[in-house]
């Protein structure tokens, strides 16, 4: 008898999680209506003060009672997000770009699991031997940050083999229900979206920001390391903007000489306060982004060609379930 993990205990009906975009752009809202739609939702509490997390977290549980989960950014934390993640119980923490074993014995005090997002078959296995509850594996085809250096389905595979009983939850350019189909094929447990679910009504994403996505292509897409205020150093994808744009017609600058560095382009309100935003900053254009949005991070991964319109969770959920029948049928 197969032994009973962390996706058996979560119980949820469909094998789709949201990604934990962070700054709040998966919030209360989106994650609610993902779990009343049979998935399991992530909160963005990457970037945030602890104090936020925890209203944040607060605010789901008045929503829906299903078990939610959160995600940090290791780089961006000073450890009190993590805290308050596992003080407000949360039933999941994924932890990414770092070693999860500082954060292991903690969570399974409180009956945490910790899932690690990674980029490569040999940083799950370090996880997973860490003692990681589930592998979020990475294909270049994400959007956000990106850790991985090859595509999804390149890595997926040998990734679910190498785990054995742990699952692994694909992630990177996931957009129809014929992709989830692909990724369970192919050893995961479940998939991890964030592009198309960004762009539905209950994401905390700014108004243009989700119009963009509507107007864009994966073509329209690149990996770049511009935008590193806050995090220096790291891929991520993003639509190409003026922002980027700009950088490349003045020979693509290296940090300190790049146009209108240190400028303000904006303000985002965080717990009452008003926050100024310097060109090139990490922080992505949320509900809560007052500015000009072609100076901003838009992160979208390639399944952006997906998204014609911005539709409710259960739409979406919805579409999935039909679009993952019909591919299974196809295949029999």
């Amino acid at each position: 008898m197969r032994k009973r993990n962390m996706l058996d205990h979560l119980n949820h009906k469909e094998p789709i999680w949201n990604a934990g975009m962070g700054l709040g752009l998966a919030g209360p809202d989106l994650v609610a209506a993902i779990s009343g739609a049979g998935g399991f939702g992530v909160l963005g509490a990457g970037a945030m003060p602890a104090g936020a997390i925890k209203s944040m977290i607060e605010a789901t549980k008045k929503l829906t009672k299903k078990p939610l989960g959160a995600n940090i950014i290791i780089p961006m934390s000073d450890g009190s997000d993590v805290a308050a993640c596992f003080d407000a119980g949360v039933k999941v923490v994924v932890l990414f770009w770092g070693d999860v074993q500082p954060y292991i014995k903690d969570a399974q005090k409180k009956g945490i699991y910790i899932v690690s997002q990674c980029g490569s078959v040999e940083e799950a296995v370090i996880a997973a031997d860490a003692g990681a509850s589930g592998i979020i594996m990475q294909g270049t085809e994400a959007g956000g940050h990106v850790k991985a250096k090859s595509p999804l389905f390149e890595t997926l595979q040998s990734c679910a083999r190498e785990l054995g009983a742990i699952p692994t939850i694909a992630s990177g350019g996931i957009g129809t229900g014929k992709d989830i189909l692909k990724a369970l094929t192919s050893g995961a447990e479940a998939v991890s979206m964030g592009t198309r679910f960004l762009a539905t009504t209950e994401s905390s994403a700014a108004k243009e920001y989700k119009e963009r996505l509507i107007l864009a292509n994966s073509d329209d897409t690149v990996i770049t390391k511009l935008f590193d205020g806050g995090w220096a150093d790291a891929n991520h994808r993003v639509v190409m903007n003026d922002a980027y744009n700009r950088w490349v017609d003045n020979d693509s600058r290296s940090p300190g000489q790049r146009p209108g560095e240190g400028s303000q382009i904006g303000t985002v309100s965080i717990e009452d306060t008003l926050v100024p935003l310097t060109r090139y900053t990490t922080y992505p254009p949320t509900s809560a982004f007052d500015g000009d949005i072609e100076e901003m991070p838009l992160y979208a991964g390639t399944s952006v060609s997906q998204v014609r319109e911005v539709i409710s969770v259960a739409t979406l959920m919805s579409t999935l379930s039909i679009e993952y029948k019909k591919a299974l049928l196809e295949k029999a």
